[in-house]
């Protein structure tokens, strides 16, 4: 994602992973009872605890208003409100499942993918999915400056958008990929069998493992309490 929303210092990039795992499991399962609500809360204040400040307040407006729509349809189609609720502690435990990849630069990922010998297909492709959000959002950017700056007029106009959006960007698009794939050659990428070191290496930690321990510990916890 965009580097603003990075943590100083994720987690290992594979217990993040498991802990979104966990994360989203719970809060489906859990969704119909109020307690769940508690834990997603809990879930939040433990990202925080480890650092993930910026992350979790970015979610908020995000989660509030996806959660909102969600739980407008769902009182409108059922006028139930514990369906309603359940609508948006299921929306929330998405919402917060999503942090640790929010939070994760994409190269840390990859050094980690690489250390476990995953194969070069997969993690030269986690890589450029993780990279290539925040950089088209950023081509956007440009061109929606580029159009203030010659006045090309409102987007609601359908020969402005095609002509002074939709073009130029897809020609940034066919310029990026050319650039990506010269890219990835000259740095050695390859998919087939070849030997190849990681030069920083990611390191598992104490802080790493009391993480993934307290988000399955909560996990399992909120589960047995709802229905045990």
């Amino acid at each position: 994602m965009t580097d603003r929303f990075h943590a100083k210092n994720p987690v290992y990039p594979l217990f993040g992973f498991f802990a979104a795992i966990l994360i989203f499991a719970a809060g489906l399962a859990t969704a119909k009872h109020t307690d769940g609500l508690w834990y997603l809360l809990a879930v939040w204040l433990w990202f925080l605890l480890f650092g993930y400040w910026r992350s979790c307040l970015v979610i908020i407006p995000f989660a509030a208003v996806f959660s909102g729509i969600f739980a407008g349809i769902t009182y409108a189609s059922s006028g139930e409100l514990p369906a309603t609720l359940a609508a948006v502690s299921r929306c929330v435990a998405v919402c917060l499942a999503v942090l640790p990849g929010l939070s994760l630069p994409a190269v840390k990922l990859t050094r980690n993918l690489s250390q476990l010998h995953v194969p070069r297909a997969v993690t030269l492709g986690m890589m450029i999915v993780l990279s290539f959000a925040p950089l088209l959002g950023r081509e956007i950017k440009r061109i929606r400056e580029a159009m203030r700056t010659r006045g090309a007029g409102s987007l609601l106009n359908p020969k402005v958008f095609y002509r002074a959006l939709l073009v130029p960007f897809a020609a940034r698009l066919v310029n990026i990929s050319d650039t990506l794939s010269l890219s990835v050659e000259t740095r050695g990428f390859c998919t087939g069998k070849a030997a190849y070191t990681v030069y920083h290496p990611v390191k598992l930690t104490v802080r790493d493992v009391l993480f993934l321990l307290g988000i399955t510990a909560g996990s399992v916890a909120i589960i047995v309490w709802c229905f045990i």
